[in-house]
């Protein structure tokens, strides 16, 4: 094999060499700057104090992951120790303070203030609420419309008073329908058929 056949050099090569000199030369300069270390070994107190302080940050934050995730999670933590089935834990946020009794109220006092959508809308989270209350049908919210009046078909009778709080619920959701005072009437007329008082 001939020698002449060989490059003497190559861009790529080239390219490489300016590389590592200018990675070289910017080590040389950082390195030059810095200012000197202390020679002598950190007392054992500052050791001992940034111990300490590293594994309280650390336990803290541990603690506060902890802490959201507990929040996150003990719905799931107590169905499972429960033994229920996991789809059917109680729902969270809209569903926990709630009563029928305070939904009802709350509908009335939006009712006298003229404000009937929301007025319709408390009926409608009073008769889920009766509807769990009675374990006729379990909170789970991603459970829709349609699913409950599923749900509903085999589990009750005279399906028209849900019929009318469902279509109601699905119009103040879905629907640009301005709720009158007797759209509410007839949502009243249908819990009262439900649930009376």
């Amino acid at each position: 094999m001939l020698t002449d056949t060989f490059e003497k050099t190559s861009l790529g090569w080239q390219l490489s060499q300016l590389q590592q000199q200018l990675g070289e030369w910017w080590e040389y300069q950082f390195y030059q700057n810095l200012p000197e270390l202390p020679t002598e070994p950190i007392s054992p107190w500052l050791v001992n104090l940034l111990k300490l302080l590293f594994w309280l940050i650390l336990g803290l934050l541990l603690a506060w992951v902890a802490w959201r995730l507990w929040r996150e999670f003990n719905p799931y933590i107590y169905s499972w120790l429960s033994g229920s089935n996991s789809s059917n834990f109680q729902a969270t946020s809209r569903f926990d303070d709630a009563s029928v009794t305070l939904l009802l109220e709350r509908s009335q006092q939006l009712y006298r203030q003229g404000n009937y959508r929301e007025a319709c809308r408390c009926l409608y989270l009073a008769i889920l609420q009766h509807l769990h209350d009675t374990k006729v049908i379990i909170h789970k919210i991603s459970r829709t419309d349609g699913e409950y009046l599923q749900l509903l078909s085999s589990s009750v009778t005279s399906m028209q008073p849900y019929e009318t709080l469902i279509t109601t619920h699905e119009q103040l959701c879905f629907g640009d329908t301005e709720i009158l005072p007797e759209n509410y009437e007839q949502c009243r007329q249908a819990y009262r058929e439900i649930s009376p008082e």
